[in-house]
C-alpha cells in the first residue's frame, strides 16, 4: 500500500463495492426488474468504462460487480470491455441471465472474471418463463453446462430467484445445479422492492433466510460486506444510515455515479466518471439525507437494525472462516 494510501485509510476511509452498469438495455422482461422507469436505455461508452477503470484502486474498492439494470453480455464491445479491465488489481465479478453466455464470450471473460454470477429462476420451463421473461430455457441450461465445463480460472455461481413462486421448485432446481457440478448457489433473503416501484407481495425475510439455511445456500446479504472494519467507518461517516447505499456505488451506463443502485430511473446523479473520483463523490454523498422518492417506500432502508446487523455479521464471519477451511483443506 502506498503512502498516500495509507494515509487515507488511516483517516478513517472505508472500502466500497461499485456496481458497473454497461449497458441499461435487456434482452429480458422480467417482472422483478422494472424496466419501464428507464427512460432512454443506453450501452456504456468505451471512453466511460476506461475512465471509470482509472478511478477504481483497490485501497478504496474491494469489488467491481459488472451488472446494472442491463445485461452486460448484449454490450456490442463485450469483448473490448473484457479486455480493458485485465490486470487491473481490483477484483471484477459479473452477473449475467446466462442467454448469450455463448462458448466464445466464456473463454473470452475465463480469468479476466474473477466470480460469473448466473441469474436463474426455476428448473420448471413454466416457471422460469413467468419470471425470465423472453429468455430461452433450454438455452441458458445450456450456457450453464457449458460454463461449468469451459471455466478454468472464474468461478461460477448461481443467483437463484428469492420470488414465491420460485420456492416451489426449488428443491429440484438445486439437484439439477448441483448434478452439474454447481457448488455456488446464492439467494438475497430480500426481494428488494425497488424503492418502492415493485409492489406484488413478496416472501418475507424470515421465510427466505430459512430457504437460504436448510437448502445449504450462500446469502447474498455477506456479498457486499468488505470487513467489519469497513463496516464501522462507513456507518461512522455517514449520517444516512443506510448499509446498502452507503457500501455501494452504482455507476450507470451515461457514466454517471447514481444516489443509489435502487434509482432504476437514473435521475438522482451526482458525479461522473469523467469529472470526479470516488472520494470526491462518496464525500458529497456522505452529506446527503434521504431522498423522498427512492427512500419513504424502500424495503432496504431499515434492513439492518442492530439485532439483524449481529446475524449479518455471524454469518459473514462463518461464511469467511468456513472458507478459510476449504483453501486449507484443498493445499
Amino acid at each position: 500500500m502506498s503512502p498516500a494510501a495509507a494515509e487515507m485509510r488511516g483517516r478513517g476511509n472505508y472500502r466500497i463495492a461499485v456496481n458497473a452498469e454497461w449497458t441499461s438495455k435487456c434482452n429480458a422482461l422480467c417482472p422483478m426488474c422494472p424496466r419501464e422507469l428507464i427512460e432512454h436505455p443506453q450501452l456504456m461508452k468505451r471512453e466511460s468504462w476506461q475512465q471509470l477503470l482509472g478511478r477504481l484502486s483497490p485501497e478504496r474498492v474491494f469489488r467491481v460487480v459488472i451488472a446494472g439494470y442491463g445485461e452486460p453480455t448484449t454490450h456490442k464491445g463485450f469483448f473490448e470491455f473484457v479486455d480493458d479491465l485485465r490486470g487491473h488489481p481490483v477484483r471484477f465479478d459479473m452477473v449475467s441471465n446466462g442467454h448469450l453466455l455463448d462458448p466464445d464470450k466464456l473463454r473470452h471473460l475465463d480469468g479476466a472474471i474473477e466470480l460469473l454470477l448466473v441469474s436463474f429462476s426455476s428448473i420448471d420451463p413454466a416457471v422460469y418463463g413467468r419470471v425470465h421473461v423472453n429468455l430461452d430455457h433450454a438455452r441458458v441450461m445450456a450456457n450453464i453446462q457449458a460454463a461449468r465445463k469451459l471455466l478454468r480460472h472464474t468461478r461460477l455461481a448461481i443467483s437463484l430467484t428469492p420470488m414465491a413462486e420460485c420456492l416451489p421448485s426449488l428443491p429440484e432446481t438445486i439437484d439439477w445445479l448441483r448434478a452439474q457440478g454447481v457448488d455456488t448457489l446464492t439467494m438475497s433473503p430480500t426481494l428488494y422492492n425497488r424503492a418502492g416501484s415493485l409492489k406484488a407481495d413478496e416472501p418475507a425475510t424470515r421465510t427466505l433466510r430459512d430457504t437460504i439455511r436448510r437448502h445449504r445456500l450462500r446469502s447474498q446479504e455477506i456479498d457486499f460486506i468488505p470487513g467489519a472494519r469497513d463496516l464501522l467507518r462507513q456507518w461512522r461517516r455517514n449520517r444516512f444510515r443506510c448499509i446498502p447505499r452507503n457500501v455501494d456505488v452504482f455507476v450507470s451506463a451515461a457514466g454517471e455515479y447514481l444516489y443509489c443502485y435502487n434509482d432504476i430511473g437514473h435521475r438522482h446523479v451526482i458525479g461522473h466518471v469523467a469529472t470526479d473520483s470516488l472520494d470526491e463523490v462518496l464525500r458529497r454523498r456522505e452529506g446527503m439525507g434521504p431522498i423522498a422518492e427512492l427512500c419513504n417506500g424502500c424495503n432496504m432502508r431499515h434492513r439492518y437494525g442492530a439485532a439483524e446487523l449481529l446475524r449479518a455479521g455471524a454469518s459473514f464471519a462463518k461464511a469467511r472462516f468456513e472458507g478459510g477451511l476449504t483453501a486449507l483443506r484443498s493445499a
